[in-house]
């Protein structure tokens, strides 16, 4: 017995190691490296990232909420910031994953070769240093904290010196939501840093309703949601009176004519989606920059103003809405407005399809929004003010 103990050893020792093919989601099995071997020296392990861990478009992390002061914390001009809420719905729930879902749609974005073919530009290769900055920490058992938490991210991020403060000192920020309640928190936010500003809301509804009556008449703690949050923002003054407009609007209302009364009393002119048939996406660009004119802009992007069969992942969709190529092409005819803030929001993963499409939409939205963003640097108002 002790004879065949010692020859299993033997055998043992020198037996070949078993190494397992790889498998889909298992990793164990992939190649070893050795690095320094001399055998290998010429194989560059450098390439352009598809995998990884995912920031959006692949652009580097920087811990904004770090306790560190500025020198000690990567500068940057424009930040993603993700704003995982979703509490204040009123249909579908599942725009906290919003943020997740837009950044995986966003892998295909790889910034070196994100050369436009419309315009020849890479607005990832201009001024701007662009960064992600996670997702704000948002409590999802208390709405109102949760828009605190939210404001106070936003502030911390847009109060940290510009990487280009010769341009501009402040930093701008692209959110991604969430429902659409977060835009509240950004306009509070953008507000002590911009003053009031425009307000171009691409949506398929007003969300200017009363909250008196669009969840006021539950408690006064539902009135905020994603349906009363402009109202919200004309209420507290921030926002213009006057020169704010939606796009794509089709949504049904409640009443004949007093949510449109109410809507004109909070500043909106309307742009409805079968205005496009008679207009044109010309013609939608020019009523957006008419009615704006050179004010600052805070733009934000609803995902269901695109149409149920470009966008079903989103949480109240109504059918007739743009496609995806209109409403892009409408977004990059913007250029030259002076965007101080962004977000695309009610994106929730769990309803798309398996190849993505709302996630793969709402990327590039999000990749338009920060052309924008680039296309013209905003400096630093002396002081808060008109728009």
């Amino acid at each position: 017995m002790s004879r065949l103990l010692i020859f299993l050893l033997a055998a043992a020792s020198q037996a070949r190691e078993i190494v397992f093919p790889p498998v889909a989601a298992i990793q164990g099995g992939q190649a070893r490296i050795y690095l320094g071997s001399g055998a290998d020296d010429d194989v560059d392990l450098t390439t352009d990232p598809v995998g990884g861990l995912t920031s959006f478009a692949h652009l580097p992390y920087v811990p904004c909420f770090a306790a560190k002061t500025d020198d000690e914390v990567d500068k940057y001009d424009i930040a993603i910031l993700g704003a995982p809420f979703d509490t204040a719905t009123s249909y579908r729930p599942g725009a906290r994953f919003g943020p997740h879902g837009i950044r995986d749609g966003s892998r295909r974005i790889r910034p070196p070769h994100s050369w436009n073919v419309y315009t020849g530009r890479n607005r990832f290769a201009e001024w701007a240093k662009l960064v992600d900055c996670g997702d704000a920490p948002l409590t999802y058992i208390d709405n109102t904290v949760a828009l605190k938490q939210l404001v106070k991210a936003h502030k911390i991020i847009s109060g940290r010196l510009a990487n280009n403060a010769s341009i501009s000192t402040i930093p701008r920020i692209m959110m991604l939501g969430g429902d659409h309640t977060i835009t509240l928190a950004a306009l509070r936010s953008t507000f002590e840093r911009w003053g009031v500003v425009n307000v171009i809301h691409f949506d398929s509804h007003i969300d200017t309703w009363n909250p008196k009556v669009q969840g006021g008449g539950v408690t006064e703690y539902a009135s905020v949601n994603h349906g009363t949050f402009l109202h919200i923002a004309h209420e507290e003054g921030l926002i213009s009176n006057d020169s704010s407009i939606h796009a794509g609007i089709r949504a049904p209302l409640g009443t004949q004519r007093t949510d449109l009364d109410n809507d004109a009393q909070c500043g909106f002119e309307v742009v409805t989606a079968r205005d496009i048939d008679e207009l044109g996406t010309k013609g939608v660009i020019q009523k957006l920059k008419d009615r704006v004119k050179d004010g600052k802009v805070y733009i934000t992007v609803d995902i269901d103003v695109l149409d149920p069969a470009y966008a079903p992942a989103t949480g109240t969709a109504e059918p007739g809405g743009w496609t995806t190529r209109e409403l892009l092409t409408i977004l990059d005819g913007l250029v030259g407005m002076k965007v101080v803030g962004a977000d695309v929001v009610e994106v929730a993963p769990a309803y798309d399809n398996k190849g993505e499409t709302t996630c793969l939409a709402a990327a590039e939205v999000a990749r338009s929004l920060i052309g924008l963003m680039v296309a013209v640097p905003v400096a630093a108002p002396s002081s808060t003010g008109s728009p």
